[in-house]
């Protein structure tokens, strides 16, 4: 199996996990966001608080093995002196890693927060003001992933 085969291989395996994290992200910005905004806070912290619950114990193992994939077709690219690909392959990488950074500093905090107070039966005070502040960054989630998976896309393009 050549490196151009191995590299392709690697970014396709990329496309499909960073798909699955691009559309859960996409769903939650146009469908549950406003959906969440029409119910009231009781009824918000325990879907909020069950859907993060099962998101975080899931959502981590398409995300890793998409970003795990991205690099690995990046670092083939490169060995195998492909440089539009490594180039494109490293884009998304960047744009991954970004994704990471958001998710981890603003998101992943509200997440257990929202979930303990679910499994505690709470309602928090700034309920509101957590999934205001989760649902601020959810449009630059969205979007970092889907320029990632685009240019994932060009990789196998090229």
């Amino acid at each position: 199996m050549g490196l151009d085969l191995i590299t392709r291989v690697a970014a396709l395996i990329a496309v499909l996990g960073t798909a699955v994290v691009y559309g859960t992200d996409v769903f939650c910005a146009i469908v549950l966001r406003p959906a969440l905004a029409s119910v009231d806070d009781r009824a918000l912290v325990a879907v909020i608080g069950s859907v993060h619950r099962y998101g975080d114990r899931r959502m981590p193992a398409p995300g890793v093995l998409g970003v795990l994939a991205t690099a690995a077709s990046a670092v083939l690219a490169t060995v195998a002196a492909h440089w539009a690909q490594a180039i494109v392959a490293g884009v998304a990488l960047v744009l991954l890693l970004v994704w990471i950074v958001l998710y981890t500093q603003v998101s992943a905090p509200i997440n257990r927060q929202l979930t303990a107070a679910a499994d505690a039966g709470e309602v928090p005070t700034n309920a509101r003001v957590l999934q205001a502040k989760w649902d601020s960054i959810i449009g630059a989630r969205a979007l970092l992933q889907g320029l990632a998976l685009a240019a994932l896309c060009v990789v196998l393009m090229i």
